[in-house]
């Protein structure tokens, strides 16, 4: 089959190769033959080196596709089901899962060690132990989430991780409230998600920062009620509230500096979510006394911020119902001849969420 392989970390293109091979269908895994994958950030991320992740790998985390063989021992999926894929799965098992945060589960990670490619003799991985850039991949039965026959692949893709992640910040992690302010800064895939999961939630200002134009127009689009550039947030800030700060800040970049940015953005006793994924050695610093005195609650909001199947389950219905518009979100078709220029549309902000065609 055909894959897109990062070989060393660092490179900013991927090599596509035919002939990759995929390893047997062992005991609690599934084969999936993937018909859309979509381009997150975080691959880039893991691409650069920023995430860890060995290489030589396949990137993709976000895909969808049919279920061909499934390994013994699997006795919830069945050849012939259309799945989600999902990188994190929750085991169902753990106190974390009994607590019902099945998105902290880290059963998953004992997975990440274990190629799940071969090509020329050589050990390939799957980015977060799936690796969606790819016409098939082998995962554990958990990473693969049924998915309703009148939901689109495509649309299924996105769900996977940057809808479910934004749009869960928002409802799950902020619970944002009716009438309330929100300041959402970086308008990528999952920017735009939390701005559209903030309109659902009820908010009456939401107010998107970005440097690129194109993704403050496409974030006016989603939902926002103002878009600027980050060298106007003090003063839109100040005209918005009155100087008091927003209700709500997400950060959706990853960055020390950005979180930085929406401390500030956000009033005494309000909420930061930490939404962007960001280095291991970018430390972001506060004081003692203003983490006592402000009383504003930093949030981190992993992978939707609860069970990441239950949140896939509310992000489809509110799609139903005509309150998410995912389908727009796609900016780029591409096959995965081409999958080199998707990075460059997502590198220089000209795609939102770019969809690789595999089936």
């Amino acid at each position: 089959m055909r894959a897109a392989v990062l070989h060393e970390t660092g490179q900013e293109k991927l090599e596509v190769h035919d002939g990759v091979e995929i390893p047997a269908t062992g005991p609690g895994k599934v084969r999936i033959r993937m018909k859309a994958a979509s381009l997150c950030h975080s691959d880039l991320s893991a691409m650069s080196g920023v995430l860890p992740q060995p290489a030589p790998f396949v990137p993709g985390h976000e895909g969808a596709g049919e279920i061909v063989e499934v390994g013994e021992g699997v006795d919830n999926l069945a050849v012939g089901d259309r799945v989600i894929v999902c990188w994190m799965p929750p085991c169902g098992h753990c106190a974390s899962c009994k607590r019902g945060e099945g998105n902290l589960c880290l059963a998953a990670f004992g997975n990440m060690g274990t190629p799940s490619y071969r090509h020329d003799g050589q050990d390939i991985f799957g980015f977060s132990a799936t690796g969606t850039f790819a016409e098939e991949s082998v995962v554990a039965a958990g990473c693969a989430v049924k998915l309703p026959d009148d939901v689109p692949y495509e649309v299924a893709a996105l769900i996977g991780c940057g809808v479910t992640t934004g749009v869960g910040a928002a409802i799950n992690t902020a619970k944002v409230t009716p009438g309330s302010s929100v300041v959402v800064i970086g308008c990528g895939g999952v920017g735009i998600a939390a701005i559209q999961g903030a309109k659902v939630a009820g908010a009456a200002q939401i107010l998107a920062v970005d440097p690129v134009a194109g993704r403050r127009e496409w974030a006016l689009r989603f939902g926002a009620t103002e878009a600027v550039h980050p060298d106007q947030l003090d003063e839109a800030k100040n005209r918005i509230t009155a100087g008091e700060g927003f209700d709500y800040a997400f950060e959706v970049v990853g960055r020390s500096a950005t979180v930085r940015t929406a401390y500030d953005a956000t009033r005494r006793g309000g909420s930061v979510v930490v939404v962007g994924a960001g280095a291991m050695d970018d430390n972001a610093q506060f004081n003692m006394f203003e983490l006592f005195f402000n009383e504003k609650r930093i949030l981190p909001s992993l992978y939707g911020g609860t069970d990441v199947p239950k949140t896939y389950q509310t992000v489809i219905d509110l799609w139903r119902a005509g309150r998410l518009d995912l389908e727009g979100m796609i900016t780029h078709h591409v096959r995965i001849e081409a999958i080199n220029d998707a990075i460059e549309q997502m590198r220089t902000g000209e795609a939102l969420r770019t969809v690789i065609d595999l089936g």
